[in-house]
C-alpha cells in the first residue's frame, strides 16, 4: 500500500523537524524543503503524488504564494495549508493561488495532524467520487447562476476543504447560515454536527453555560451535568451567527476557546479539549465595530481568517426569476397552499417584472416571505401584482405605462454612451456608471442591448 505524502516547505529547521516528528506516526511520508528552490526540485521529482503541503509564504529566495501557485497547477489535487500572520487581505490571496488552510507560528501540532488526516480523507472521498456527486447536489442549495454568485461559490469549494475559521460577511436574508451549512456539508466534517447558534438571541446571563456547559451543583438548579455547544459540536463545526452581538465580557472567554481548543465547564476544575471547527456571520461591519472598540480586535482575527462576502440580491437581479421558480415549487408541494384543480403556483408576467424591478432590501428572505403572502392571498393558483404587496406597488403600476418607454430610452441612451466612451468594456462601463458589473449586464438584456456591434 502507498503511503500518503506530505511536502513541509519552511527555512526553519526546528519547525521542519517538529512537523516531521508529528507526521511520521500517522505513517506518512514526509519531504521537507527549506527554501523554494529545493521545492521547485521535489515537486518537479514527485509531481501529483504529493496529498498534503505546508507552505511557508515569506521563504529566504521568495514568496510561498507563487510555488502554492506553482502546485496548483502540477497538481490540483493537493491540500494546501500557508503559514501566515494576521492578515486577511494575505489570506484572501492564498485562497485565491489554491491554499486551503492556514496556521499560524508557533505551529500547533496537534492542528497540524488534524489538517492532514481531514485531508487525506477527503482526498479519499475525492478517490471515491463521492465528493463530486455529493458537491453538485450541495452548491444547488444557494441558488443562482449570475457572475457574483458563482463566484461565491467557487471560493466555497476551495475553503470547504480546509479548517481554517470563516467569517460570512452579508445583510440579513442573504443566505449567510445557507453557505455556513453547505461549507460544513462539503468539508471532511459532514458526518459530524452542525450547531448554529444565533449570538444575539442567548440571555448574557446564560452564554457562558450555553456555550461552555456546567457541571451538577455548578449553580442553583444546575441538577445534572449539561453539554455546551463547543462540546455538541465537538469533531463537527459550530456557526456563530450575529457574533457581533456578543458582549465584550463573553468575547474574551470565545478567544481563548478557539486559541487553545479546550473549554471548562461552569464548576468544573478541568478544561475539556474540543476540536470544532469555527464558522461566523454578521450582517454588522465588524472591522468598523473594532475601530470603536465594540469588538475584541483579537477575537476579530481568529474568526476572520478568511472572509466571504454574500452580495444582496439587488446585486444579482437576473438571478431572481430561478429563486421565484424554486420557492413557487416549494411552495406548491406543502399541504398548506393546496387548490382544488391541482395546479401548481404560477406567477403572472406583470408579478413578476414587478418582482425584478424591486430592490429587496430583505434579500431573499424578504422575497420568501413576499411569495408565501402571495400565495395565501391569490384565486385559483396565480399570483397577481397585487397579491405580493410591494411597496407603493399602486404608484408603480399607475407610472409604468406612463413613463416605462421613456424612462428605457433615457436608460438605453445613458448606457451606450457609457460603453462608447469606454470601447465596450462592459466592466469599466459600470464603474462609470456607478453600478456592478452584474447589473449592467442585466439593464443590457432588459433593454435588448447587443454586445459591440
Amino acid at each position: 500500500m502507498i503511503k500518503p505524502r506530505c511536502l513541509i516547505v519552511d527555512d526553519e529547521a526546528d519547525l521542519r523537524e517538529l512537523a516531521l516528528r508529528s507526521l511520521l506516526p500517522l505513517d506518512i511520508e514526509c519531504l521537507t524543503a527549506k527554501n523554494l528552490e529545493e521545492a521547485y526540485e521535489i515537486l518537479n521529482q514527485h509531481g501529483d503524488s504529493i496529498d498534503f503541503s505546508l507552505v511557508d509564504i515569506r521563504l529566504p529566495d521568495g514568496n510561498g504564494l507563487d510555488f502554492v501557485k506553482a502546485m496548483q497547477q502540477v497538481s490540483p489535487q493537493t491540500h494546501i495549508a500557508v503559514v501566515t500572520a494576521y492578515d486577511n487581505h494575505l489570506n484572501a490571496q492564498a485562497v485565491q493561488a489554491g491554499a486551503s488552510d492556514f496556521l499560524n507560528k508557533p505551529i500547533d501540532l496537534g492542528k497540524l495532524r488534524t489538517l492532514v488526516r481531514n485531508a487525506l480523507k477527503a482526498k479519499e472521498e475525492k478517490g471515491l467520487n463521492l465528493f463530486s456527486n455529493r458537491s453538485t447536489k450541495i452548491l444547488d442549495r444557494f441558488t443562482g447562476k449570475s457572475a457574483s454568485i458563482d463566484a461565491v461559490k467557487e471560493k466555497v469549494k476551495k475553503i470547504a476543504r480546509g479548517q481554517a475559521p470563516v467569517y460570512i460577511r452579508g445583510e440579513s436574508g442573504s443566505g449567510k447560515e445557507v453557505i455556513a451549512r453547505i461549507i460544513h456539508d462539503l468539508s471532511p466534517r459532514h458526518e459530524q454536527d452542525f450547531v448554529p447558534v444565533n449570538c444575539g438571541a442567548i440571555p448574557n446571563d446564560l452564554m457562558e453555560s450555553e456555550f461552555f456547559g456546567y457541571k451538577k451543583g455548578a449553580f442553583t438548579g444546575a441538577l445534572y451535568d449539561k453539554q455546551g455547544l463547543f462540546q455538541i459540536a465537538n469533531k463537527g463545526t459550530l456557526f456563530l451567527d450575529e457574533v457581533a452581538e456578543l458582549p465584550l465580557h463573553m468575547q474574551v472567554k470565545l478567544l481563548r476557546a478557539i486559541q487553545e481548543n479546550q473549554i471548562r465547564p461552569l464548576g468544573s476544575h478541568q478544561e475539556i479539549p474540543v476540536d470544532v471547527r469555527i464558522l461566523s456571520a454578521s450582517h454588522r461591519d465588524l472591522s468598523s465595530l473594532v475601530r470603536e472598540g465594540k469588538f475584541r480586535e483579537d477575537l476579530f482575527y481568529r474568526i476572520n481568517v478568511i472572509e466571504l462576502c454574500i452580495p444582496p440580491l439587488r446585486e444579482h437581479p437576473e438571478d431572481i426569476a430561478e429563486l421565484v421558480n424554486k420557492i413557487l415549487n416549494t411552495l406548491t408541494s406543502s399541504p398548506r397552499y393546496h387548490f382544488d384543480d391541482g395546479s401548481p403556483l404560477q406567477i403572472s408576467e406583470k408579478a413578476m417584472k414587478a418582482l425584478l424591478q424591486y430592490d429587496f432590501p430583505g434579500n431573499v428572505r424578504e422575497l420568501e416571505n413576499i411569495l408565501e403572502r402571495a400565495a395565501t392571498l391569490c384565486e385559483k393558483s396565480l399570483i397577481q401584482i397585487d397579491d405580493l404587496q410591494l411597496p407603493n406597488r399602486h404608484i408603480a403600476e399607475q407610472m409604468e405605462n406612463r413613463l416605462d418607454p421613456r424612462l428605457d430610452g433615457i436608460e438605453k441612451a445613458t448606457i451606450l454612451d457609457a460603453l462608447t466612451r469606454v470601447e465596450w468594456n462592459k466592466t469599466h462601463a459600470a464603474k462609470l456608471l456607478g453600478i456592478s458589473l452584474s447589473k449592467l449586464r442585466y439593464r443590457m438584456q432588459r433593454l435588448n442591448l447587443k454586445d459591440k456591434p
